[in-house]
């Protein structure tokens, strides 16, 4: 079966590049379905139904497409404290110092929609990000270089991400948004 189009359920401009690593050809159109958040869910179902939910709004609209649709949650202390995207400024300066010199994880769930065949795939994973000890002044430094208000836990590691991380273990793409390395596997498959 050959790929039907491609679109990414998404406004991340991080999405767009990472999934132009793999397929040159595919259109953008944001879902604006509401995020869920159940604390009966773990972290990746609750990723995984919000990306299915950006996925079919759109699927409805074009039922002959392939609809990406993703989520990136935040949590710290084993998915007791989710870290969303932060309401201001100063929500993101508190967002970080609550992670700085702890380890939390980055949970993101893909949705692959295809509404005409009826296929559906999910997908999650999961990445620990350990942040290096900051200082007050370190996050105000960190949060003068890029804008954190629309990144789940108020960084991104591609954007200058050397400031406030001292390591990972797990796939860096995901972290960025999309797990390039499954989803690239699932994409081949497909």
């Amino acid at each position: 079966m050959k790929i039907p189009p491609i679109i990414l359920a998404s406004a991340s401009p991080r999405r767009s590049e990472l999934l132009r690593q793999i397929i040159h050809k595919f259109e953008v159109i944001p879902s604006d379905a509401p995020e869920i958040h159940d604390e009966q869910l773990t972290a990746a179902e609750m990723a995984q139904v919000n990306a299915y939910r950006k996925a079919s709004v759109i699927a409805k609209r074009f039922p002959d497409a392939l609809v990406l649709g993703a989520d990136t949650l935040v949590y710290l202390d084993l998915e007791t404290k989710l870290f969303g995207k932060p309401s201001d400024r100063e929500d993101a300066a508190r967002m970080l110092s609550e992670l700085q010199g702890k380890t939390h994880a980055v949970i993101t769930g893909v949705c692959l929609l295809h509404l005409r065949s009826h296929r559906q795939l999910m997908l999650s994973d999961w990445t620990d990000v350990t942040f290096l000890p900051l200082t007050s002044a370190k996050i105000q430094d960190y949060l003068a270089l890029m804008n954190p208000l629309d990144k789940a836990g108020a960084y991104a590691i591609q954007e200058h991400g050397e400031r406030i991380v001292a390591g990972i273990s797990g796939s860096f793409t995901n972290v960025v948004g999309l797990p390039m390395e499954r989803l690239t596997e699932k994409l081949k498959a497909w």
